[in-house]
């Protein structure tokens, strides 16, 4: 499902990002992939998403090699990968059940199927009774659930989560991971890149961690050791 292989990202020669990454994660698991800030966790989830391209190596999704991917097929590609962020990234004059639609306008989606989709993955996050609210009248976990939400929208074959619960208490926190849980349940490959050491280790899922840009444990229902 995800391959990097002998992957190294460089933004200078004096800033190594990533270096000499072989990484596979097969359909359907759930990884969690943790280190401190600096260690390359967000620059590995940009190249899944053909946001930066290696220096070196390769890169693919599924069958698909993405390393020199052409501009033009970004899109599609990004339409098989759900991104959640830490900071939601919601449209705050827009309604739960309009944050969802846009996902599916911008690429052309015919109103019939955006009124089907949108009320079936807010059901999905519990959130199916406040879809004609507005973000600001959220919680900060209901707002992560709508953003959640709206990364299902294109039925995606892999979700990648950026530190989902960064900015969430412990109760909503365990809320987003149980969304996530569910929705591996169904087949998703789930990518879950976090600091949250309690999270990690009561997972009990695989565990790649990465330190100075280079992997250097990769453990089945490993725990958070740094």
């Amino acid at each position: 499902m995800i391959k990097l292989q002998g992957v190294t990202k460089l933004y200078s020669k004096d800033a190594v990002a990533l270096r000499d990454v072989d990484l596979h994660i097969k359909a359907g698991e759930f990884v969690s992939l943790v280190g401190q800030s600096g260690t390359g966790k967000t620059t590995l989830t940009k190249l899944l998403i053909a946001e930066e391209k290696p220096t070196k190596g390769r890169v693919e999704i599924g069958s698909w090699d993405i390393t020199n991917i052409k501009r033009d097929e970004i899109p599609y590609l990004r339409r098989q990968i759900g991104m959640i962020f830490q900071d939601f990234k919601l449209l705050y004059k827009k309604t739960l059940y309009e944050n969802v639609a846009f996902a599916l306008e911008v690429v052309g989606e015919i109103p019939h199927r955006i009124r089907t989709v949108v009320p079936q993955v807010l059901e999905i996050v519990g959130l199916s009774d406040k879809m004609r609210r507005y973000p600001k009248q959220l919680s900060g976990g209901e707002q992560q659930r709508v953003a959640i939400a709206r990364s299902l929208v294109h039925r995606p074959k892999i979700i990648i989560a950026d530190e989902p619960t960064g900015n969430l208490d412990s109760i909503n926190t365990l809320e987003i991971i149980e969304i996530l849980k569910k929705i591996n349940e169904f087949g998703t490959t789930i990518l879950l890149a976090t600091h949250n050491r309690e999270i990690v280790n009561q997972l009990r899922k695989r565990v790649i961690t990465l330190r100075n840009g280079e992997i250097v444990s990769d453990e089945e229902e490993g725990k958070y050791r740094l």
